[in-house]
């Protein structure tokens, strides 16, 4: 499944020595809630992740949707993680 995304914002920020943490927000083509995916690595190499809502709360039911699509799409969760890790400042 091809999913449209529109990044709005990116972040990503060193925590202690190795670790990082940064965040991607985002609005998928056709929904009205914008998404905020937040990235956490102690290492830089694997990642954990939380998905919720940027401006205001929506529908449960999307956001489990979405968090579902990230599970399953490796494609779009690495564009999400690749956009917040390109605003890691060099």
């Amino acid at each position: 499944m091809i999913v449209n995304i529109e990044i709005i914002s990116t972040e990503m920020r060193r925590e202690g020595e190795k670790g990082y943490v940064g965040n991607t927000v985002y609005r998928t083509e056709g929904q009205k809630s914008v998404y905020e995916i937040t990235f956490m690595s102690k290492n830089g190499k694997d990642w954990d992740y939380s998905l919720h809502f940027t401006e205001q709360s929506g529908d449960e039911e999307e956001l489990l949707r979405m968090d579902e699509l990230l599970e399953n799409d490796d494609d779009l969760y690495n564009q999400l993680l690749d956009a917040a890790l390109e605003a890691f400042p060099a």
